[in-house]
């Protein structure tokens, strides 16, 4: 499961509570008594809901995912410390028990089960195939530590990943967006995303640099991702240089995960405002991420989204205000190249409810406010509204780089409302992988029951719908947030500046009456200490 899924409104329709509720005894036709594997009623209660009765991959949950569960008969686990093609340690298998694999549906288990179930799950999977019982028990890679980060190093690191055409799956940037992305299937068809590099608190098996050296050396086994010892063994580069390879990966992303705030600031500029997404102004405003999830509350529900997080940056100059959205997506769809992976990913993702999403769909980004400050939290429903508190929205689209002003009342009823002076206008560039969309707006407007009139020094509320046209995410598919709050920076009132000065005022006159005060208290003293000598 993803990280970030505390939102309440969310969290609770996540795809591991579906596939928890599909492991049921009853849909699994209950625990058979008696004699069985310690293993076996774990697995059934937690796991076959997924992986299935059999280990198979296959469970009633299993259709609502991507990637898919792991099929346990086949031995072919990814996240390993083996070489390639090599089974697994007990401690291998333990590590993603206990702490899941981020960025698919698979949980961390430790602080749900106790030890001894983990332990007793770990035979368990084994029982799923015959090569544990053929093979003798493998041997561990000894990795080492990594060296220090150095420009050298990284830049050698950058060659290397040219050379060796990592780009064509994960992008010229890293971010998943290669010329192969879109044919990526794992080794059952199954279609498979190659990792965005710049997100690796999404990473199995973890984003630490050694954990990332980890997997070149023994590769993602099921997928394609390949192993890179074949390159070391053949003398096509060193393990050294393999390091490097792992350093450079690991430099393309923040230093750590991103923090979540409740709160997105929009500082106060007193010179002009950036005139669109790539204004170096940008480069020195405060960003905030914004973790996404499917949208799997109405139908037709969507539960493999391609846009996971936005990060936003807002500035504003006391008229108007400066939103900047960037956004990662493989994809400026409607894109050709796609159209193979949209059909696969929306021949096999479940559930198939509503109408087919259209080969041509572009992507499009949604920014939704209330249509009035509200009191407290009485907020609009965050799917777009509802008939009786209705949502304002900022819906901008790829095809036509228009960005429309609307209301809400559900993803099934909007309103396109009429452009008018006060109307925002959008701005955005799509660059390996990575969409920059700046949108722009008075914070006044002629038509306050509909358009939210910003306020400086207030929470709005506010709040994110995405869509990828290339995976077929439109109409209610799409990823989604819950509400957040945008605070505008309130101009500083007079006070501010009065305050300190007359602070400053007073202080000097204060240490002037103590200085004089010292002057006349020494002289008194000096001329009492020369009574005293005429008289001795």
């Amino acid at each position: 499961m993803r990280p970030f899924l505390h939102r309440g409104a969310i969290g609770p329709l996540s795809a591991f509570a579906v596939a928890a509720a599909l492991a049921s005894p009853a849909a699994l036709g209950g625990q058979q008594p008696g004699g069985e594997h310690p293993g076996r009623a774990p697995y059934q209660k937690w796991c076959a809901g997924c992986h299935g009765v059999e280990g198979d991959g296959e469970g009633p949950a299993a259709d609502w995912m991507l990637p898919r569960p792991r099929d346990f008969r086949d031995a072919r686990y990814q996240i390993r410390t083996t070489p390639s093609g090599a089974l697994p340690t007990d401690a291998d298998i333990l590590r993603v028990i206990d702490e899941g694999m981020p960025g698919t549906a698979m949980p961390g288990w430790k602080g749900r089960l106790s030890r001894r179930d983990r332990a007793n799950l770990v035979d368990y999977l084994k029982t799923f195939s015959r090569f544990f019982a053929m093979e003798d028990a493998p041997e561990r890679l000894d990795v080492g530590r990594a060296p220090g980060m150095s420009r050298d190093a990284v830049e050698e690191g950058r060659e290397i990943y040219q050379s060796v055409e990592c780009w064509k799956c994960h992008g010229q940037a890293g971010r998943g967006d290669g010329p192969s992305a879109p044919t990526q299937t794992d080794d059952r068809g199954f279609p498979i995303r190659p990792a965005d590099l710049t997100e690796p608190w999404f990473f199995n098996g973890g984003g630490s640099v050694e954990a990332v050296y980890t997997r070149l050396l023994t590769g993602l086994d099921g997928t394609p991702m390949p192993s890179f010892s074949d390159l070391i063994s053949g003398g096509i580069i060193t393990d050294e240089q393999l390091w490097h390879v792992a350093l450079y990966v690991r430099s393309l992303a923040p230093e750590s995960s991103p923090d979540v705030r409740e709160v997105v600031r929009a500082g106060l500029v007193g010179g002009a405002l950036p005139s669109g997404p790539s204004d170096e102004a940008w480069d020195d405003t405060d960003r905030y991420y914004i973790p996404l999830v499917g949208q799997i509350i109405v139908e037709p529900r969507w539960f493999s989204p391609t846009v996971d997080g936005v990060w936003v940056q807002a500035l504003h100059d006391g008229e108007e205000l400066a939103l900047r959205l960037t956004w990662h997506d493989p994809s400026r769809s409607p894109d050709p190249a796609w159209e193979e992976w949209r059909r696969l990913l929306t021949d096999i993702m479940e559930p198939r409810e509503g109408e087919p999403p259209a080969p041509s769909s572009p992507d499009v980004f949604t920014v939704q406010f209330p249509t009035t400050m509200p009191e407290g939290r009485d907020l609009p429903y965050f799917l777009g509204g509802d008939p009786s508190r209705p949502a304002y929205l900022w819906r901008w689209q790829s095809d036509t780089e228009v960005l429309r002003e609307a209301l809400g009342r559900g993803l099934d009823e909007v309103e396109i409302l009429p452009a008018d002076d006060a109307s925002p206008r959008a701005s955005a560039e799509f660059e390996d992988g990575q969409w920059r969309l700046v949108i722009r707006r008075p914070l006044e407007t002629a038509d306050p029951e509909r358009r939210l009139a910003m306020p400086t020094g207030e929470a709005i509320p506010i709040a994110f719908f995405a869509q990828d046209g290339s995976s077929g995410e439109a109409g209610h598919r799409g990823s989604i947030s819950s509400w957040y709050f945008l605070y505008l920076d309130r101009p500083a009132s007079a006070s501010v500046y009065i305050v300190p000065v007359a602070a400053a005022l007073l202080t000097a006159l204060l240490g002037l009456g103590v200085v004089a005060r010292a002057r006349q208290t020494g002289g008194a003293a000096r001329r009492e200490t020369e009574t005293l000598l005429e008289g001795a």
